[in-house]
């Protein structure tokens, strides 16, 4: 329904800008407190005046009342307009500007008025009050209009009531100081609201800066967009106040921290905990696109300040991201793998050859025999110790890339691992991060070796890599396990400093650990506790502790002792 004219008129007729809008309501408001406060003062004081004005009157009535020569008149003499009670009211009355001053006797009849032709009547009000020895206070209507009046009673010198003195003072003589006032309070009034328009100018140009001159309607668009663009982005976005108390949180950053509207409010330390996320959105970590592991999530997280000290954070899930890079690390070792054996079958096949050409043929059936056998028991010596088939064939893959870097890839003889994992992608992430580190670690050293040993008790799973590097220094056990902490070049699909994160991660979402220390002979060993980590608790390690440990160089192919 469109609107009528009237309403239209109405809403042109208003301004739009915030700083018109805030300006206009607070001159209303300033305007609306000075004609309050007006009022609210105005009440009062025409009351104080009526007060001011009896209490006068009253005064005017005591001091003549204490005049003793006007009881002694009041005695002697009769009432007359050229009495001697008459001329010394009339004196009285002249010298304090009273309206009226009026002495009476104890009937009531005047012995002193304004207008002469009064004296000797009754008065118009009771007297009974004074007459009765109580000073009275009032306004009232008389003879002469309403005035505000005060009466006392005459006493002689013994003390004894003879007669009253009534004072009036008129009552428009009151209302005109009342009305003499009011111009001194408006204008203190109008310099309130002075100061009341500047101070709102002051205010409404400050408003306009902050909301950069934008409408009270364009501002609740901006927020209603906001809203929706902020629970609608595939983004986290965290915003922080200047004491580092989270401020807004949409729903995909809830989903990534793994908090609630708990969170909202609370220091940064508290919502989340320690750890490197609150670092990096805290701003303690500085950097771009900045790795960090929230409980099986990786995430890539960038801090922007804002202009009022706090900060706005978005988060960026990459676990599946991470997940293709590691498939993708994995695909590029099994074409380097690939690439190996072809080289390698290569030069196989032209031994073949040579051996042919040469007529030497029980030794090329020799060869042919060795070679078969070689790939046999590679795959068989592997197979007899681990049965799950993924962890079986990541160790293939990776022994042959060990090969072509040069490095001897041993698998010890205390290694057993039945195929009852509960979550063996998990330990293949555990294997593969540990062994290309170690493969790592070893690349370009001397009798370079990496020793594999998995081994369960009971229901749970250990695991130990050691290799023949440099070593971790003792200092850096603890760094190394940190989300982004990395000595090595990263890769095409993005940054390293995850692997460890996330072995020791994986080890404790099961309850486990994962630790290093120096290896015997030197260099690291890594090792990973991982409980409950087989499905069937009958299952028991075979007691290879007796035997002597066969070692299986994958560089060589052949089975040593």
């Amino acid at each position: 329904m469109s609107p009528t004219p009237l309403a239209r008129r109405l809403r042109l007729g208003l301004p739009r800008r915030v700083f018109a809008q805030v300006l206009l309501m607070q001159i209303a408001i300033a305007a609306g407190v000075a004609v309050l406060a007006t009022g609210l003062f105005l009440a009062p004081l025409s009351a104080q005046l009526d007060d001011q004005a009896m209490r006068r009157a009253l005064a005017i009535a005591q001091t003549t009342a204490a005049q003793p020569q006007i009881a002694v008149d009041l005695r002697r003499t009769a009432p007359s307009r050229t009495g001697p009670v008459q001329a010394e009211a009339e004196r009285i009355r002249k010298a304090s500007g009273a309206e009226y001053v009026v002495v009476l006797d104890t009937r009531g009849i005047r012995w002193s008025h304004r207008a002469p032709a009064e004296i000797g009547r009754p008065v118009s009000t009771s007297p009974k009050q004074a007459l009765a020895g109580r000073d009275v206070m009032e306004i009232d209507t008389g003879t002469l209009g309403r005035s505000a009046r005060g009466k006392v009673p005459l006493r002689d010198a013994d003390g004894r009531i003879i007669g009253a003195v009534s004072v009036g003072i008129k009552y428009d003589s009151v209302r005109a100081r009342l009305i003499d006032a009011i111009p001194g309070l408006f204008a203190y009034a109008g310099g309130a609201m002075a100061v009341g328009t500047l101070a709102a100018y002051l205010i409404s140009r400050r408003v306009q800066r902050q909301t950069r001159d934008l409408a009270f309607s364009d501002i609740s668009a901006l927020l209603a967009e906001r809203e929706a663009m902020l629970h609608g982005i595939r983004e986290g976005v965290v915003a922080l106040d200047l004491g580092g108390r989270v401020r807004l949180l949409n729903d995909e950053a809830r989903r990534l921290l793994g908090v609630g509207d708990e969170a909202v409010g609370q220091p940064l330390d508290d919502a989340l905990g320690p750890g490197r996320t609150t670092d990096v959105l805290a701003g303690r970590v500085t950097g771009k696109d900045l790795l960090t592991v929230r409980g099986q999530r990786v995430l890539v997280a960038n801090r922007m300040p804002t202009e009022d000290g706090g900060a706005v954070a978005t988060l960026r899930d990459r676990t599946e991201l991470e997940q293709l890079g590691r498939e993708l690390d994995s695909t590029h070792g099994l074409i380097d793998a690939l690439r190996a054996q072809d080289h390698e079958h290569a030069n196989r096949m032209h031994t073949l050859l040579g051996l042919l050409e040469l007529e030497m043929y029980d030794d090329a059936m020799e060869f042919i025999g060795e070679v078969v056998g070689d790939h046999r028991v590679t795959a068989e010596q592997v197979t007899e110790k681990i049965h799950d088939p993924l962890l079986a064939a990541l160790l293939v893959g990776k022994a042959t890339v060990a090969a072509e870097r040069g490095v001897a890839l041993w698998i010890s003889d205390r290694t057993t691992l039945p195929d009852r994992l509960v979550d063996p992608r998990g330990l293949v992430t555990v294997v593969g991060n540990l062994v290309d580190n170690a493969l790592d670690a070893v690349a370009g050293t001397p009798h370079a070796r990496v020793e594999v040993e998995l081994r369960v008790e009971g229901r749970t799973a250990v695991l130990r890599v050691r290799d023949t590097g440099p070593g971790i220094p003792e200092d850096r056990r603890e760094v190394i396990f940190t989300d982004g902490w990395s000595t090595k070049r990263p890769p095409a699909h993005g940054k390293r400093g995850i692997g460890l994160s996330l072995v020791r991660r994986l080890a404790e979402r099961q309850g486990g650990s994962a630790e290093v220390a120096d290896a015997d002979g030197g260099g690291a060993q890594f090792t990973v506790v991982l409980p409950e980590a087989l499905t069937d608790p009958s299952l028991a390690p075979r007691d290879t502790a007796g035997g002597a440990r066969s070692t299986w160089n994958a560089g060589n192919t052949r089975g040593e002792s």
